[in-house]
């Protein structure tokens, strides 16, 4: 019985509106976890709770549990399973914390209680804050126009980006916002802006070139925990390169170096340790536009120019070869970016023999086959969309000869004489013969991705849903309006099988007819002309 009462002294029950004021009156800080009925609370942090109850031994520390089906004030929490834990001091919303990230969660408690305490003994105010994952429809509008959405962007092509993150930490304590207003008063421009809560995957993914760093796994959990805002950024005139700009902005990555050479700076003022920056900034423009095809694969980039339109800005694929791709791929990337091409999106893979054949089906009968074979499958190729007026012709004049010897002889400045490979000879860079042949072959390094969407049953304006789709830049290629039976839900859903809500979600998805879609998207740049 002793160990019951503990339980229900750790945390209130909060199940209706009279329970809530009754909450929000209480002195000092109060920890809610918004729940559903059908989810139920998340027990992942019950011994978390107790453990820091137990440590801090503190009565101006409260923890709840609040059912949101019950509960007006949380009317804007239902329909979500991800867990949510809202602090409140003097009944004012202080602090938002998605996900059960422990070390966060406990670090946060310790901070609002801290700034509670300081409130209460030395008065001043405490600072509200907003859900920003819960703006509502006329906020997001306006948030709109400030940040248009990447399928609307357009930028110069002679304007240097940036990608930044305002990382979960931040958001979670309300100030991204005020972030913001930093970057803009600073002179950035924000070309585009998203929320996004990375999956474990996309955060692996994005940090892969840090996979061999001890703290890898922390990074990766501390980064899928919560809501980020991503940021593409522009400077004003009178900056070339806004990498080195937004870089010394956000300061150092270690807090304890901003703090003591550039305490103005964005982490030495936001951050808290090396993980929990704050921010984000990509460490150079290879990096950048890894970084932008990743959150923003449909970004624009707009040409201002007075060039009749027969010389239109066109695609090429370039390919590395895996020597030249090993040995020299920075001073390759250097090169194409002086020729004045932009690298719209690229990749590093290793081909099989199957994919060789495939991409070289017109070559399989030539004698240099077989050495062409060996040399694409010995290492990983780097595949490039580039991007510039009359790509196609302009890349394979700076390429030159296919002959390396011929290369060497004749055009000794062009890229596939100044990096040749003793012995070989296959050259060690490919560019499309055409502009016809450019969209082909950039469609098998970088092919189309499909997803399936699926309409609820019940949903509202389902033709409106489907125009939205289509107007995002997806190409619906099968749709299927039916009634799943309990089996095919059951299927469908089997990872949500041990989840307390499974039957229910079942129920809900086999009572009427919904629409399932394949839908389709490129992952190549689109580009815009403005003349």
């Amino acid at each position: 019985m002793a160990a019951k009462k503990k339980e229900i002294s750790l945390q209130i029950n909060i199940n209706n509106d009279e329970q809530w004021s009754e909450a929000l009156a209480l002195k000092g800080l109060l920890v809610v976890d918004v729940y559903q009925q059908w989810c139920g609370p998340c027990r992942a942090v019950v011994g978390l709770f107790r453990k820091i109850k137990n440590e801090l031994g503190d009565e101006l520390l409260h923890f709840a549990t609040a059912e949101a089906d019950g509960i007006e004030a949380l009317e804007m929490y239902r329909g979500k399973c991800e867990p949510t834990f809202l602090f409140y001091a003097g009944g004012e919303l202080v602090s938002v914390l998605r996900g059960p990230n422990a070390p966060l969660l406990q670090k946060t408690i310790q901070e609002e209680l801290s700034n509670e305490k300081n409130v209460l003994e030395h008065g001043g105010a405490r600072r509200a804050v907003k859900d920003e994952g819960l703006t509502e429809e006329e906020e997001v509008n306006d948030d709109t126009e400030d940040h248009p959405h990447d399928e609307d962007v357009t930028v110069p092509t002679d304007k240097s980006y940036t990608v930044a993150i305002i990382k979960p930490d931040v958001v979670a304590h309300g100030k991204a916002d005020e972030i913001i207003m930093k970057i803009q008063d600073a002179g950035f421009v924000i070309l585009a802006h998203e929320e996004r809560t990375l999956t474990e995957a996309e955060a692996q993914d994005f940090y892969q070139h840090k996979a061999a760093e001890p703290y890898f796994q922390e990074l990766v959990q501390f980064m899928s925990s919560g809501p980020s805002h991503v940021l593409v950024i522009s400077k004003t005139e009178g900056c070339e390169d806004v990498i080195p700009a937004w870089r010394e902005f956000i300061g150092p990555a270690d807090v304890e170096e901003a703090r003591r050479e550039q305490p103005e700076s964005l982490r030495a003022q936001y951050g808290s340790e090396s993980l929990l920056n704050g921010l984000h900034g990509s460490s150079d423009r290879e990096r950048a536009s890894r970084e932008l095809a990743f959150f923003f694969p449909n970004f624009s980039f707009s040409v201002w120019d007075s060039r009749p339109e027969e010389e239109p800005v066109e695609r090429t694929l370039a390919l590395v070869r895996p020597d030249a791709a090993r040995e020299n791929r920075e001073e390759i990337l250097s090169r194409i970016r002086q020729a004045g091409f932009r690298v719209a999106m690229q990749k590093e893979l290793m081909l099989t023999e199957e994919q060789v054949r495939l991409f070289y089906s017109t070559h399989v009968e030539e004698e240099y086959f077989n050495s062409l074979m060996e040399n694409m499958t010995s290492g990983l190729v780097l595949a490039l969309a580039l991007v510039k007026e009359g790509a196609v012709e302009h890349w394979r004049n700076i390429l030159g000869p296919k002959d390396p010897i011929k290369a060497k002889n004749e055009q000794p400045d062009s890229l596939r004489a100044q990096f040749s490979v003793e012995n070989s000879s296959i050259n060690q860079l490919h560019g499309s013969s055409s502009s016809e042949e450019a969209e082909k072959e950039i469609s098998f390094f970088f092919p189309p991705e499909d997803t399936l969407a699926v309409i609820k049953p019940d949903t509202q304006h389902k033709e409106e849903i489907l125009e939205e789709i289509q107007a995002q830049g997806f190409t619906i290629s099968q749709l299927k309006d039916t009634i799943l039976s309990r089996e095919m839900a059951e299927e469908f859903y089997k990872e949500h099988r041990e989840k307390p809500f499974f039957s229910q979600l079942v129920d809900y998805m086999c009572r009427n007819r919904g629409e399932f879609c394949r839908a389709q998207k490129s992952t190549i740049f689109k580009i815009s002309f403005i003349r």
